[in-house]
């Protein structure tokens, strides 16, 4: 068949540029014609479906490595490998659909982080009257929790769900935020302390937001990190959670050492 467009003419009519259609050559998806007399290479029609097929394919997701496989093929092997691609593409606008999810969450930096649930907790705890920084001290240590322990983070949330539902401790944890303040040999840390432990004792279900994370836990390291998490606490405030944490032990419940290995 007689060759009848150049290069440039055969990229227009295609809908590429001619550095795709050179590049294709140099993939060996589309044969470069002959040259004629005056040293230019003349595209005819069968070149042109043959770059129409490349493109479309191209266009539809078709990695260029396996178009010409694909080309080459009988129509059920044909079928076969479109089936295939479509899947990768299938995947591949699901995981861009997460990826875009997420960046509208960003405008929310607690819900880029955290799920809705877990959120909704920490919202609710300032509608409790929790001080700020207790709450977001709460979501940082979230936070954590749900990359290092994803496996138990919905059951902890369902614990402090109950938590948030029992009035006395929620007095009680927002009178220790207040303690923060307070002068570390003041007596009414080691009276605070007692009574929240005592608290917690008398009901063992509270108890899950203490210790519902270590049974999943390596060697306490995970844990630890979670708890002591940004510890930068006021004299009074690790007073607090020293005895707190040392009246549970006492009483024979597991609570990991910061020091623990």
């Amino acid at each position: 068949m007689r060759n009848e467009v150049t290069i440039g003419q055969a990229a227009a009519f295609v809908g590429v540029t001619v550095k795709t259609v050179r590049h294709y050559h140099k993939l060996g998806l589309v044969e470069e014609p002959e040259r004629d007399s005056s040293g230019y290479r003349r595209y005819g029609s069968d070149d042109l479906l043959r770059l129409v097929q490349v493109r479309t394919l191209a266009a539809a997701g078709v990695p260029l490595a396996e178009i010409g496989p694909l080309l080459d093929a009988d129509a059920t092997l044909f079928a076969a490998a479109l089936a295939d691609v479509e899947r990768q593409l299938t995947e591949r606008i699901e995981e861009l659909i997460a990826r875009r999810d997420t960046l509208h969450r960003l405008a929310d930096g607690n819900r880029a982080l955290l799920p809705d649930r877990a959120v909704a907790l920490l919202e609710r705890m300032l509608g409790l009257g929790f001080p700020a920084d207790e709450v977001a001290a709460t979501r940082e240590g979230w936070v954590l929790a749900k990359a290092l322990v994803p496996e138990g983070f919905d059951d902890y949330l369902t614990h402090f769900e109950h938590a948030l539902e029992d009035t006395r401790l929620v007095a009680l944890t927002r009178r220790a935020a207040e303690a923060g303040a307070w002068e570390p040999d003041d007596p009414r840390i080691a009276e605070l302390a007692t009574a929240v432990a005592d608290h917690y004792l008398a009901n063992p279900a509270l108890l899950k937001t203490v210790t519902g994370l270590q049974a999943r836990t390596e060697a306490a390291a995970r844990y630890t990190l979670i708890a002591h998490h940004g510890e930068e606490q006021t004299p009074a405030a690790a007073r607090l959670a020293a005895l707190f944490e040392a009246k549970l032990r006492a009483a024979g419940i597991r609570i990991p050492r910061l020091d623990a290995h």
